[in-house]
This record gives C-alpha cells, structure tokens and sequence, in this order.
C-alpha cells in the first residue's frame, strides 16, 4: 500500500516550478509574464540566457527522473510507476503550488523517460537535438521527439501500462503546444536562436 505514495510525491515535486523559481533567484522577469508567457526553459532561454535555461531545464527533468526512478528501485507495479510517471508530468502542467499553470512539460517528461530507461530518455533526446539543430525550432523538435517517444518506449520496455502513459503523456503535450502548432503551420513559429 505504501508504494502508492509515489503518485502523490510525484505530483508535489512536478509542481515545483523551476522556471519560477530561477528567474526569481536571478533578477529575472517572471517567465509568466514574459516572452511566450510560458514557465519552461525556452523561454526562460529567451529572457535570461544560457544559464538560467540550463538550471530551469536541469531542475524540470529532475522532476521526472526522481519520482520514476524511486518507484522503479521500490520496485512497485507498473501500473503504479507508470501513474508515478503522469504524476510527475502533470504537476509540471498543473502546479499545485502556482494556481495550476505550469509549463509545456518537455523537460519533465524527459526526465520520465529518463527515470524508466536512459536508453528511452537518449533516444528522445537525441531526436529533440537532431530536429532542433536541423530546423531551429524548440516546438517542432519537440513535437516531433514525443511523438515517436511511445514507439521508444514500446521498443525498450515493452510494457502496456507504460506504453499507455507515454501515449496520454504524448496526447497532453501536444494539447499544450497548441498554439505553437498554429504557429507552425502558419509559419510564424519563433527560432530558438537567430
């Protein structure tokens, strides 16, 4: 009964939000009311730097790997570890602690997938890096690496429960990068650099 705790902890620890968080201990613009009003690394690139991004970034994915990689070293069910796994990801969207708006949920479903396998979470990322370097765009690297991220952990841990999360975890950051898909198809999508 114990190992059902890591749902909740997982959910309290996704709804830290680092963006927030370092933009604050930095002197920086609160990223919900700068650039794309979004509190992820992106944008915390865009309005203050590398370096803050990378913390964001680093802090987002820690959100994901923890929770997961407990749970799997409990050695709970996969029913259970694979609803650890949306916890994480879902307080990252729906923070508890900042009114229930949260960011996109790239990093910390990277960190998911990292926490199942780090085969499957450096499959994503090399996806992410790939179409990011080739095309210069942080949405559509995005969208491109989850989309492919079930058949990544279909392949690696083929398993019908986490297979189903990483589907719902696929599905929900699409949802969240709704208007940056009407930018893409509209052409008006922002670089990350350039």
């Amino acid at each position: 009964m114990i190992e059902y705790l890591f749902i909740p902890f997982a959910y309290l620890l996704g709804s830290i939000s680092n963006a927030i968080i370092v933009c604050k201990v930095m002197g920086l613009p609160d990223p919900r009311s700068e650039g794309s009003n979004n509190p992820g690394a992106t944008n915390v690139l865009r309005i203050g730097g590398k370096k803050a991004a990378a913390l964001t970034l680093f802090g987002d994915m820690l959100k994901g790997v923890i929770p997961v990689l407990l749970a799997q070293l409990a050695g709970v069910g996969t029913g259970v570890l694979a609803a650890t796994a949306m916890a994480a990801f879902l307080g990252h969207l729906y923070p508890v602690f900042f009114g229930f708006k949260g960011g996109k949920g790239v990093a910390t479903a990277l960190g998911v997938q990292f926490g199942l396998a780090w085969q499957i979470g450096g499959s994503v990322a090399l996806i992410w890096l790939f179409v990011a370097k080739v095309l210069n765009i942080s949405s559509l690297a995005a969208l491109v690496s989850m989309a492919l991220a079930p058949l990544i952990v279909w392949y690696f841990q083929p398993v019908p429960e986490l297979i189903a999360a990483q589907i719902l975890i696929s599905i929900m950051l699409f949802w969240r990068h709704r208007s940056n898909i009407r930018n893409l198809l509209s052409g008006s999508e922002g670089k990350i650099s350039g």
